[in-house]
Order: C-alpha cells, then sequence, then structure tokens
C-alpha cells in the first residue's frame, strides 16, 4: 500500500494569488454553473460554490472559506446556512462544512479534532491487518472530544500525550487527505491501549502478519513508554520468529524489570510464568500459534 504526503489540508491551504472568482466564470466551471443554475440558486451562492470547485474543496471550514472569498461576501456564515437548507452543503459541526454527497468517514473523522488521525482497530482494518470492522471510526487527537456521531457514523476519540504523537502518514489527495498511523505505530498502540484495538486474538493476528520495521518499533516504543506493552511485543515477536526483529527483540530484553505482567492484560489471571520475558502467560504458547494460522 503506498501513502502519499500529500500537505494541502483545511488548516494550510495557500490563498495566495487567489483569483477574483466572483463576477468571474472561467470556462472549466461553466458546465457547474448551469448545474448550480438548475438548483434554483442565487449568483451569490452560485459564486461559492464555484469558489469551492475552483479549489477542489469538498470539506472545509467557514474559516478557510473566509481567507479564500478575501471577505467579499458580505454574511458568509448566512449563505452557507442557506446552502445546507438547500441540501447543497451539509453542516458536520459549528463552523465545519462538505458537500452534501460527501461523506468520507476518514477525511471527516481526522476534521472533527484538530491534530486527528485515524488510528487503532480502525487503522489495523485500513492497513489489511484485520477483516473485522469497528463499529466506531477510531482518531487519536492530544486533546479531549467526547464521542460522536456525524452522518449516522459513531467516531470514537482516544486522548494521548503529545510524546506519543509520533508515526503519522497522510494518505489521499489534495482536500481528500487524512492523517493515519502507519503500521508499526498502529500496532504499536493497539498494544498500548488494546481495549481499542478489536480484541485481544486479533492483534496477536495482526502483529504476526505485519511487515515491522524493527526501527520504527523502537521508536515508537520509546515514544509510548509502556514496558509492559513493550514486552508484550518483544516476546511475540520471539515466539512467532518474526523476521528482521532481532535487534527489536535485543532492545526490549534490556529494558526489562523484575516485574511480571500478564500476556494478555484484559484477559484471565492465570497461566504459567515466562522468566526470561517475566510474563504470566494467560495466553499459552500452543493457544498463540492456533490463533496465528486460524483461517477468516
Amino acid at each position: 500500500m503506498r501513502f502519499s504526503t500529500i500537505s494541502l489540508s483545511l488548516n494550510d491551504i495557500s490563498i495566495k494569488d487567489k483569483p477574483q472568482l466572483l463576477g468571474f466564470i472561467p470556462n472549466q466551471n461553466i458546465m457547474a454553473r448551469g448545474t448550480y443554475i438548475s438548483e434554483n440558486l442565487t449568483q451569490l451562492q452560485i459564486d461559492m460554490m464555484l469558489l469551492l470547485d475552483e479549489y477542489e474543496m469538498d470539506i472545509f471550514t467557514l474559516q478557510v472559506l473566509k481567507e479564500l472569498s478575501s471577505d467579499q461576501f458580505d454574511n458568509i456564515n448566512e449563505l452557507v446556512e442557506n446552502l445546507v437548507d438547500k441540501k447543497i452543503l451539509s453542516r458536520i459541526e459549528r463552523g465545519k462544512y462538505c458537500r452534501s454527497n460527501f461523506r468520507d468517514e476518514k477525511v471527516i473523522g481526522t476534521r472533527l479534532v484538530e491534530d486527528g488521525a485515524v488510528a487503532y482497530w480502525s487503522a489495523l482494518n485500513l492497513h489489511g491487518l484485520t477483516e473485522q470492522f469497528p463499529n466506531s471510526v477510531f482518531i487519536q487527537t492530544t486533546k479531549v472530544k467526547p464521542r460522536k456521531k456525524v452522518f449516522g457514523v459513531s467516531y470514537q476519540f482516544v486522548k494521548i500525550a503529545p510524546v506519543k504523537r509520533t508515526g503519522i502518514i497522510k494518505e489521499g489527495y489534495g482536500n481528500h487527505s487524512y492523517a493515519i498511523t502507519d503500521v508499526e505505530k498502529t500496532i504499536v498502540d493497539c498494544f498500548d491501549l488494546p481495549q481499542h484495538s478489536g480484541g485481544y486474538a486479533e492483534l496477536i493476528r495482526a502483529f504476526d502478519s505485519a511487515k515491522l520495521s524493527s526501527e520504527k518499533m523502537i521508536e515508537y516504543c520509546r515514544a509510548i513508554n509502556n514496558l509492559a506493552a513493550t514486552k508484550r511485543m518483544g516476546y511475540l515477536a520471539e515466539l512467532l520468529d518474526k523476521k528482521g526483529m532481532k535487534s527489536f527483540i535485543r532492545f526490549i530484553k534490556d529494558q526489562l524489570t523484575q516485574t511480571y505482567n500478564p500476556l494478555d492484560p484484559l484477559g484471565a489471571n492465570e497461566g504459567n510464568y515466562h522468566g526470561e520475558w517475566k510474563l504470566k502467560l494467560n495466553i499459552s504458547a500452543s493457544e498463540i500459534l492456533d490463533i496465528v494460522n486460524k483461517q477468516y
């Protein structure tokens, strides 16, 4: 899977040398203008839609729209709300809008909070590491935001410390780009907060199938600073004989203390103790091998 590093977003659209669109209709917008006329829009509403067309914007904030128009609309808030009433635009939440036919849940989710990134179970699915679909779209952020439903889709926001915000890449193009944790950060995040991973067995299976960089795994484990989660990954990497993970395994073994932790933090308080990895194996090695060999 290839990811782009598109830098265009709602917050960094360049408005330098913006063409003066009002009162001027480029040739490529003639067909669009005819469509908007058929929707019974006023001239100002048509001009606004042509402005969005010019910048290929399907999702936007009022602030960006004001910057693009150089305040040439007298009451941009009212104009946008009138377009919402006519079902040309849809309101996402206060100050954030999209076209009525735009429903990309990944893009919308990452726009709901300033530094949002698709993560955890949702990222596992998008990276092809699980075929299970979460009931909510998981968005990682350094901000506090309550669970929210938009256009029938539930979004769950997971707040992390700023130091843990790393391993973020961009997917998609232009106005449709969105942030998502890369494969390694997705795996590390899910072990850090397994309650957002879709189940521990599913996480083990994802860990086994993922192609991982030892260097990135070390970097991200340092960022989350969760020794219990880190040694769980180290134990699994050794048990499953993950390729290219020897330096990662050595890194973890150098961090070990005398404290024992359960292999599955959400599982039963039972199982044998593993002296080398300081883990209580409430999922046995044979059970782990059965999990990774299970076919959907």
